[in-house]
């Protein structure tokens, strides 16, 4: 099992030091990084949180998933591990307007 933690449903208004202490309660939290818009800065409704270690990941997932923070009910599971991204720079695609 991962450390890395999947927290989704989260209200938009959600900072890294609520999650910090929501989870330390469940042992040693080793990252938070809450995602947010790059231009307004706003959350985007999930977050990543990385536990000490895989048991405490595992407490933290049994309690809080389905916890209700703020008025909404999160979702906590394991992290899948991050896709390489489908770049389609210099493949032969062209962002410009076709002109027939």
């Amino acid at each position: 099992m991962s450390k890395r933690l999947f927290v989704g449903s989260l209200p938009y208004s959600t900072t890294g030091s609520q999650l910090e202490e929501l989870f330390s309660k469940y042992g040693k939290v080793e990252s938070v990084n809450v995602i947010t818009d790059k231009y307004s800065g706003q959350g985007k409704g999930f977050a990543f949180v990385e536990m000490a270690s895989d048991e405490e990941a595992q407490k933290a997932i049994t309690a809080l998933n389905n916890y209700n923070l703020d008025g909404r009910a999160i979702v906590v599971n394991v992290a899948r591990p991050r896709e390489e991204r489908f770049d389609n720079r210099n493949r032969g695609y062209s962002h410009q307007p076709k002109r027939w």
